[in-house]
């Protein structure tokens, strides 16, 4: 706990509104499929990922599993399933979640894990060696600057956040291990960007630039120089404020279920998609879970036009499509235009 109260407070942060609603969407609903922060250099975005652990619940895990399996959960491994079975009793322990950050330089071997292939054929037994995708199961999964990394590497990483799993398969030998988290990538586009595919498979994208308020700028510099000098004194003054915003994250979990979605707010996204001509539906369906998550979290039991409206750019602006010679779609004044009109 010592080390959580040294982070920068969330609530703290001065600005980057929609970076912060798109991380606490996504860790209400980690179905939504992760976050992607573009930006500058030097705009909060590394100190907001790292913040947002300390607001999120405990978790109950099982004391000595790999994978931190929650005794209760739909998906267990194959370990605690065995230890089940015999008739052990797990033992239990909570813990916060962490951030759980990906080397640049990882090998496809040190994120997904690796089997001892010799180990298998002298004894006959399975030998597994959990990568970053079993350490970041129910933990959020952070990767800096994730358009340098490879693409296959990325691919396996869209692939278990939105499969929930970890599948190991060599030479006929397959392990396979519960691998939900919640996916959060940043990086800069001054330093290339992602392929358009890897980019459709993110739930939400948001870019994010320094601050051009004279005051805001200001007050910037002096959390930061507040922070430097005293970090658990200044946490202590922002302890309320995070405190009302972790519950505010509990009580939006608890809600999101109850959550209803009206046809009106599914053919007013599925207008929007067609006038942004977006590729595929996985808009629709983003959009969908952004908005009756940004319900949840604003304490209402139904979303709206309104929730559409916000979540909108984050679902969309990085999957509209750029032909040559053609204009790209202004995708706040498209939302405002279609939503009007229903």
């Amino acid at each position: 706990m010592s080390e959580l109260r040294t982070l920068f407070p969330f609530t703290a942060v001065v600005g980057q509104e929609r970076m912060r609603l798109a991380l606490e969407l996504n860790a209400v609903n980690p179905s939504i499929g992760g976050v992607l922060i573009r930006g500058q250099k030097g705009t909060a975005k590394s100190t907001v990922v790292r913040a947002l652990a300390r607001l999120l619940p405990e978790l109950e895990v099982v004391v000595g599993c790999h994978y931190g399996c929650a005794p209760d959960g739909d998906q267990i491994c194959a370990d605690c399933q065995a230890r089940l079975e015999a008739g052990q009793k797990l033992e239990l322990a909570r813990r916060q979640m962490r951030v759980v950050e990906l080397p640049i330089n990882a090998s496809e071997d040190r994120v997904v894990g690796s089997i001892d292939l010799e180990a298998a054929i002298h004894s006959g037994r399975r030998r597994f060696e959990p990568g970053v995708l079993a350490e970041a199961n129910r933990q959020i999964l952070y990767v800096d600057e994730v358009n340098l990394l490879d693409d296959h590497i990325v691919d396996v990483l869209l692939d278990a956040a939105a499969m929930g799993v970890n599948v190991v398969e060599r030479e006929g030998i397959s392990v396979w291990h519960p691998s939900r988290f919640i996916l959060v990538g940043t990086m800069n586009p001054e330093e290339g960007d992602l392929r358009p595919q890897l980019l459709d498979r993110f739930g939400l994208c948001v870019d994010v630039a320094g601050i051009q308020d004279l005051s805001d700028r200001v007050e910037i510099v002096r959390r930061r120089e507040r922070f430097e000098a005293d970090p658990e004194s200044f946490a202590a003054e922002w302890a309320e404020k995070e405190e009302e915003e972790r519950e505010r994250i509990e009580r939006a979990m608890e809600l999101l279920p109850r959550v209803l979605v009206p046809d009106q707010v599914l053919e007013a996204i599925a207008r929007l998609s067609i006038a942004l001509e977006v590729d595929g539906h996985r808009a629709d369906l983003v959009a969908r879970k952004s908005a009756q998550t940004l319900a949840a979290v604003e304490g209402v039991s139904q979303a709206g036009l309104t929730e559409v409206a916000q979540v909108a750019p984050m679902v969309m602006a990085h999957r509209v499509r750029s032909l040559p010679g053609q204009r790209p779609h202004d995708v706040a004044e498209t939302t405002r235009r279609v939503l009007g009109e229903v």
